[in-house]
């Protein structure tokens, strides 16, 4: 059985090595070309994923390319003003990509693209601010992320980012929000899927600014939604088809194994799961993704250290592979690799 520490309500499952190692498995298709665009690095008590821990997954047999760093509050700096605090996680992770490009580590660029956090309620102050998190970066800095995790239920609070309802509509954000495009920088969206109308709003009134969806918008089945999956999924899919419409919104398409949000018990499992039944429980899910937006504003993610809970990054790039099986090549290699490539500009 399982370890018990595989608390169902806790919010992230625990990396159990033993339990994912006695079902990985060889990587199909090894030669394709991946880019993984969302991955984090942290050093938090009992749970530590740093470069060598990435480049152990990076090793699993995909021919992982390069990756981007998405922010996660981490090497924060412990002093100084408040609101530029978060430039010490972009020059941390600009160090981590310094280690890589020096080939010691394998061919794979890990964090040759950095995804930050400032608070834009900070309104015009932000474009100082993101321009020193170009220079920390080395050139690697591509956006921000402000997750805006909100609902009134208190079953979901630990699951929220704590800035409040309706973060995307606030009028001081939208002013910080309006200097991303005239620097050539993009956002990064988090939000539940009973909030994706306020995703729909601000890429209505910023066509010109990139905005890549994460974790396919955080289709809700716990707490007010439990037992409801089949009514949650027709909601979330007709806010999926109408963000699609919008040319500069593109998606990405994991973060489907985090069970405390979306509901799969995968991880509660005697051995890790398969990529077969990874890809026969996320494939409805990513399906609806694909057709609304297309490959070429798709891109898989591997969402690690999260997902590493419920299955290895071996399954979980194979569980993307069966689930791309009935797209062309130049499909696949959109999926895998060139939109992140163009959302990005790693090279």
């Amino acid at each position: 059985m399982p370890s018990t520490d595989a608390n169902p309500t806790a919010r992230h499952l625990p990396i159990r090595k033993d339990w994912l190692a006695a079902t990985q498995e060889a990587a199909l298709e090894p030669e394709r070309p991946i880019i993984d665009p969302h991955h984090h690095l942290w050093d938090r008590p009992g749970n530590r994923y740093l470069l060598h821990d990435l480049l152990e997954d990076l090793g699993s047999g995909h021919n992982i390319r390069a990756t981007v760093f998405l922010e996660c509050r981490e090497m924060y700096r412990a002093d100084g003003p408040p609101e530029l605090r978060s430039l010490g996680e972009t020059q941390f992770v600009a160090g981590v990509a310094a280690m890589s490009e020096s080939g010691k580590y394998g061919p794979a660029r890990a964090c040759q693209g950095i995804i930050g956090n400032i608070d834009f309620r900070v309104g015009n102050r932000a474009k100082g601010i993101l321009e020193q998190h170009i220079i920390l970066s080395g050139g690697r800095f591509r956006g921000i992320r402000n997750g805006a995790t909100w609902h009134p239920d208190p079953r979901l609070r630990v699951f929220t980012s704590g800035a409040g309802e309706g973060l995307y509509r606030d009028r001081a954000w939208r002013e910080g929000f309006a200097a991303l495009a005239p620097l050539n920088l993009s956002f990064e969206a988090w939000m539940f899927h009973s909030q994706l109308g306020d995703l729909i709003d601000l890429a209505r009134a910023f066509p010109e600014t990139k905005i890549c969806l994460n974790h396919i918008g955080g289709a809700l089945a716990v707490g007010p939604y439990a037992d409801k999956r089949d009514e949650v999924f027709a909601e979330w899919r007709t806010q999926i088809q109408k963000l699609g419409q919008f040319p500069n919104v593109y998606i990405k398409l994991g973060g489907l194994g985090m069970p405390s949000l979306m509901g799969f018990e995968m991880g509660q499992q005697s051995s890790a799961p398969s990529s077969e039944q990874l890809a026969a429980a996320w494939r409805p899910y990513l399906d609806v993704c694909i057709e609304a937006f297309g490959p070429d504003r798709s891109m898989f993610e591997s969402n690690f250290p999260v997902d590493k809970g419920m299955c290895s990054y071996a399954n979980l790039w194979n569980a993307f592979k069966r689930i791309a099986e009935a797209y062309s090549q130049d499909e696949k290699n959109a999926l895998f690799h060139n939109t992140a490539l163009k959302f990005y500009r790693l090279w």
